[in-house]
């Protein structure tokens, strides 16, 4: 077992106890955390965001992590670094039907999902604020987007990683891999 492992399986535990949208919730916390704006985390920022969002982890798993987190070995953690350690283990089967889903999506085929590619796929007719005069279909589908959008940059397009990022908390409350397939076949109609 690799040294950290153990704690970053702690940290994990700890957000996912939150809910299935524990990961995407700490990356709110990480922009939180970046208190000097750099969009990047240095290990201080890193122990004191973990301690204001109720993440007790002794100093030393912190540590653990962060160095783990840090590919780059920059000194500092970006969020792509952090969640990408963060995501809990899918298997290929899942990862197999998230990519067909988004590939759905991208009705482009130009590696980012926006509104665009919605038109046709996405029905927003049954919306209530669409029913109600109060939502365009464009906008019903922002708000729809703004689902797997990354919680720092709300720019309206999901890229893959984004769209795995959201299914990688859905899919850490599903034990089985048959079920989680099935509803990701359902939801896109695969």
């Amino acid at each position: 077992m690799e040294a950290g492992t153990g704690a970053i399986e702690k940290l994990r535990a700890k957000c996912l106890e939150r809910g299935a949208s524990g990961i995407k919730g700490l990356a709110r916390f990480f922009r939180i955390m970046d208190d000097d704006k750099s969009r990047s985390l240095d290990l201080e920022e890193f122990l004191q965001g973990l301690q204001d969002a109720g993440v007790s982890l002794k100093r030393g798993e912190v540590e653990e992590i962060f160095h783990l987190c840090d590919k780059n070995k920059s000194g500092t953690l970006d969020l792509n670094e952090f969640l990408e350690m963060l995501r809990p283990p899918m298997s290929k089967a899942r990862k197999e039907i998230i990519r067909e889903a988004f590939q759905k999506l991208d009705r482009t085929g130009d590696g980012l999902v926006t509104v665009e590619d919605l038109r046709g796929v996405y029905n927003c007719q049954s919306h209530p604020k669409f029913r109600s005069g109060e939502w365009t279909k464009d906008q019903v589908f922002r708000a729809f987007l703004d689902n797997f959008d990354s919680p720092d940059d709300k720019d309206g397009k999901v890229t893959a990683e984004e769209f795995l990022n959201y299914y990688s908390g859905v899919s850490a409350s599903i034990d089985s891999d048959e079920y989680f397939v099935d509803m990701v076949k359902r939801a896109w109609k695969l």
